[in-house]
């Protein structure tokens, strides 16, 4: 197959985590070929869509781990996949791609469908669900968010369009600095934030699943560090192996009908403490970590899925 990656530069690549290059890896060891672009070399063109991409060559033992090679302009109708895995933020650039991206849909399998990246916020498309959710609330109002951390003894509060844990701070109600995390967030009232009910066992962990095409592809557990309530990886959470249990089931099972019908068919969900906190659709991440604690291969599966769903 041919399989072209919308992705960020090749220079943002890290081959012990990224999950992108992983993909890209399996895939060239299943003989496919994959192609890198960035989101600014796709065109639309008399209707069809086009990119300027370059033949990639994923090598963990090499200096420069993912390789390109010259540019050349190809019709994506003509190849088998593509991959939409552009880190967040989701901007006007990223809105305007899968606007573009929309005209490939009957021709060429995209993952994760176009309309989907456009609807499912990662913050918000939880609220669908509100059964297994936290309790929860959206506003830019400071009187609001005050009262709901109060009822609750505390509050997460998460820029809407935020990522990585950028932005997403403790609001207690007894801090002092409680008003201004909230004049910060919400932009002095302009700008509607997430506010979630803070789950006191978080330092037991944040549990990340894969899922395939609504299946798992199985768990990691996100321990924060002693410093910080955060546990993304990427601000120094550690990660462990974990299993899907009963309650993580009954949360995909509740969630997957409307993942395959929004065709978001590789996303990565967040469970604390039996309560679904976010979807990550845009590029989710953590396959690598993965495969590693668990002895499996959950990139040769998604690349395996692809062979089956491009056909």
């Amino acid at each position: 197959m041919d399989i072209v990656v919308i992705m960020d530069g090749p220079e943002t690549v890290n081959p012990e985590t990224d999950t992108t290059y992983a993909l890209m890896l399996a895939a060239e060891e299943r003989e496919h070929r994959t192609w890198h672009c960035q989101a600014g070399d796709i065109e639309l063109n008399e209707g069809r869509v086009w990119a300027r991409a370059r033949r990639a060559r994923a090598d963990e033992g090499a200096a420069l781990p993912l390789r390109l090679e010259t540019p050349e302009r190809l019709d994506l109708a003509t190849v088998d996949a593509v991959l939409v895995r552009t880190d967040p933020p989701f901007d006007s650039s990223y809105l305007h791609l899968t606007l573009i991206l929309d005209h490939l849909v009957n021709d060429t399998l995209v993952v994760n469908a176009p309309r989907g990246l456009r609807d499912a916020n990662e913050k918000l498309y939880v609220c669908r669900f509100p059964e297994i959710t936290p309790p929860m609330i959206v506003t830019s109002d400071a009187d609001q968010l005050t009262a709901f951390s109060q009822a609750h003894g505390a509050a997460v509060l998460k820029p809407i369009g935020g990522h990585g844990g950028r932005g997403v701070m403790v609001l207690d109600p007894h801090d002092q600095n409680a008003p201004s995390i909230i004049d910060t967030l919400t932009s002095r009232g302009r700008t509607p934030v997430v506010a979630q009910k803070f789950m006191e066992n978080v330092a037991s962990g944040d549990k990340r699943i894969l899922l395939l095409d609504g299946d798992p592809l199985g768990a990691v557990l996100r321990l924060p560090t002693e410093s910080d309530f955060r546990a993304n990886i990427c601000v120094g959470g550690q990660a462990v192996a974990a299993e899907v249990n009963e309650t993580d089931q009954r949360i995909i099972d509740r969630i997957a009908p409307s993942l395959r019908a929004d065709g978001l068919m590789f996303v990565g969900i967040d469970v604390i403490n039996g309560h679904l906190t976010e979807i990550n659709v845009t590029s989710p991440t953590g396959i690598q970590q993965l495969g590693r604690l668990t002895g499996t291969r959950p990139a040769h599966d998604v690349i395996s899925w692809l062979e089956r769903a491009a056909r």
